[in-house]
């Protein structure tokens, strides 16, 4: 992400609500906003959009969320995607298995407006710091 660019958010989630819930949560920021309601359909807009993050619910049919984290941090082209898991589950074996997988952060749901947009925020600017710092060791 370059600085001017308006960041692409990803929001992955099988429950149409969710997805209306946290695009109005985000509506206030210069986000392009993005949504995908699988797993398979989120790889596939990762690749299509590069976004500059992913918002990834956890509990989706045939491919949970654990999974999709787990493919784009071993890709070397997504590995410093920053991913979001948003979760119903508050157990600390859950966050351990997000964090074995890659996981950026967490959110647990009821997702809170001012807390997701806090999140995202330093995680794009933590994305935005690694793709100038790989810009200049390109330019070198």
């Amino acid at each position: 992400m370059i600085k001017n660019e308006i960041p692409k958010v990803l929001i992955v989630d099988d429950m149409p609500q969710n997805v209306e819930l946290m695009e109005a949560f985000l509506a206030k920021e210069p986000y392009e906003l993005l949504q995908a309601s699988n797993g398979k359909e989120a790889l596939r807009k990762v690749k299509a959009e590069d976004p500059d993050i992913v918002l990834l619910d956890v509990m989706m049919p045939e491919m949970d969320g654990f999974e999709v984290c787990e493919i784009l941090k071993n890709d070397g082209e997504t590995q410093f995607t920053p991913v979001l898991m948003l979760t119903a589950l508050s157990e600390l074996n859950d966050r351990i298995k997000g964090i074995e997988v890659g996981a950026d952060d967490f959110l647990t749901k009821p997702i809170n407006g001012i807390e997701l947009r806090t999140r995202v925020k330093s995680l794009l600017r933590v994305k935005c710091l690694h793709d100038r710092l790989m810009a200049e060791k390109n330019a070198l």
